[in-house]
């Protein structure tokens, strides 16, 4: 039950988050029995506090709590820190209320003597918003600083009453790896538009296989919120979906570091008025972005010799405009600042940015995003971005070279693509796991070309949907899929690469290419 269809069309986000609000009492918030969000720190690997909840909350009954041996965390997920040398942080759930939640860490798995207390995030959701059931969700969060480059740690999470380092309980051992003080091969996975499915599972067992340093998800994450408009008066709306997502994704994100972007679906009005409430009590990820009060999904990390960008089209959107303009341009004058930067390190080669409404995509559903074009394209194309990465259409479908919105080269399957002076590649990889859509286009990819010289699309504008045909879809794959990026550094004045491949979830290639630039 949100807010009515009538009002909501006159209301913004914030405005309909406030009116749900009034609609709930303090006596339904007190049943709930959600806890305040609050940051205990401790040891030497933890850094200060976060953050207080968005979500109005009230104290925990001491009768809510239960016997800690008979609760064993779960969903655990990594997220680099600002340094992915040197900070990372463990996050995980528990389905009940516990006493003295605690992280333990080490250079061996009987070696973890080091106990960290973690940080509780606690989320209700009353009955009655969406579908959910009165639901109270558990996060727990240890932010640990001051590691060693390219080490392996073993850590353990638990809290009173169930210790990971008690020897019936060492199976419940995670490990994670920093990143290498110099340039390094790596490779990482990326993909957007996941949920809770068999797709997804299997995509996911996939990319354990690949052995990435991390895995970039650009947006629509769990799709708790099916509708996705960014609207109290989303139906179907069920948080409960974000504890079967943490638990399916577990199996990669307890090892590799699981960097979200934020999509349409992923703004859930109910728990603040930008709707990322809730997805600030489940996620802790750099804080270095423009405003972490309005857009917490924007920030950057540099992985050996590549920068990675996280942007929120939600606030360019012109499609989906729940969010439209909410950062009042920041957001776009941080990027161009993260992008100078970059591109005057000696020590970065390559700039990879990745987000959800795509640039460039022919899908029937929601083609290309006009806020983007008109806000991002040109800043990709004057810092010479090497590889843009997008989910959002449920497809895989690949550009060829593309500056000032035309083609420069064509980039068949297996060719190579030099940013410095020919342009942008853009991936849409939005088909980790949700329902396909559809191309207007018959799919062309490796083993099974079908070239045409161009596809009917559209361009979602301020002023509605544009047609237009376009000659630079070279790659479409209309089934699940992912991308694996395999980088290799090289001595400078050398040309350093980033192979990008499309893989099916067969585990079948469906598409590679190489994007190349001289070392610095």
């Amino acid at each position: 039950m949100g807010v009515p269809d009538q009002l909501a069309e006159r209301m913004s986000m914030a405005e309909q988050h406030e009116y749900l609000r009034a609609r709930f009492s303090r006596r339904t918030m007190i049943r709930g029995g959600a806890v305040t969000l609050g940051a205990v720190t401790g040891g030497a690997f933890v850094t200060g506090a976060t953050a207080q909840a968005a979500v109005p909350t009230q104290p925990l009954s001491h009768t809510e709590e239960v016997d800690g041996s008979l609760v064993a965390p779960f969903g655990r997920h990594l997220a680099w820190g600002n340094d992915p040398r040197t900070e990372i942080t463990v996050s995980w759930q528990v389905p009940v209320a516990v006493k003295k939640p605690f992280i333990r860490i080490g250079a061996h798995p009987w070696d973890l003597s080091r106990k960290i207390e973690a940080e509780v995030r606690t989320l209700y959701t009353p009955a009655g918003v969406g579908a959910s059931g009165d639901h109270t969700q558990y996060y727990l969060h240890a932010k640990l600083t001051h590691l060693r480059p390219g080490r392996t740690y073993y850590y353990g999470v638990g809290h009173q009453g169930f210790d990971p380092a008690e020897a019936h309980l060492l199976g419940t051992l995670g490990t994670f790896t920093t990143a290498p003080a110099h340039k390094a091969p790596f490779t990482f996975t990326a993909f957007g538009d996941e949920g809770v499915s068999y797709h997804g599972l299997a995509n996911n067992s996939l990319l354990l296989g690949q052995n990435p340093a991390f895995h970039l998800h650009a947006g629509d994450i769990a799709y708790a919120d099916p509708a996705g408009q960014g609207k109290t008066a989303d139906t179907g709306f069920d948080s409960r979906i974000w504890d079967q997502f943490l638990a399916q994704t577990e199996s990669v994100a307890k090892s590799v570091p699981w960097m979200v972007s934020y999509g349409n679906h992923d703004m859930e009005a109910w728990y603040s008025p930008n709707g990322y409430g809730g997805e600030e009590a489940r996620w802790n990820l750099p804080d270095n972005g423009p405003d972490k009060k309005n857009l917490p999904g924007v920030y950057s990390f540099v992985y050996g010799n590549t920068a990675v960008i996280s942007l929120d089209p939600n606030d360019v959107s012109f499609e989906i405009p729940a969010n439209l303009g909410i950062s009042g341009g920041t957001q776009t004058t941080w990027f161009e600042g993260q992008l100078k930067k970059y591109r005057a390190a000696k020590d970065i080669d390559f700039v990879v940015v990745f987000f959800h409404h795509c640039a460039y995509c022919t899908s029937t559903a929601h083609a290309s995003e006009g806020g983007v074009r008109q806000e991002w394209v040109p800043l990709f194309d004057k810092y010479q971005v090497d590889l843009v990465i997008n989910g959002h259409n449920h497809q895989y479908e690949r550009t060829d070279v593309i500056k000032g919105n035309t083609v420069t080269k064509k980039l068949p399957i297996g060719g190579t693509a030099y940013p410095e002076t020919e342009g942008v590649v853009y991936v849409t990889a939005g088909a980790a796991g949700r329902s396909l859509y559809a191309f207007t286009a018959p799919d062309s990819y490796e083993g099974h070309l079908n070239e045409v010289d161009s596809v009917a699309s559209f361009i979602n504008t301020k002023d509605g949907k544009v047609n237009e045909t376009v000659a630079w879809s070279r790659v479409r794959y209309l089934n699940y899929s992912f991308l694996r990026v395999d980088v290799t550094p090289a001595p400078k004045g050398h040309y350093t690469t980033l192979k990008v491949q499309g893989i099916a979830e067969t585990g079948d290639r469906i598409d590679h290419f190489t994007v190349a630039r001289k070392a610095k």
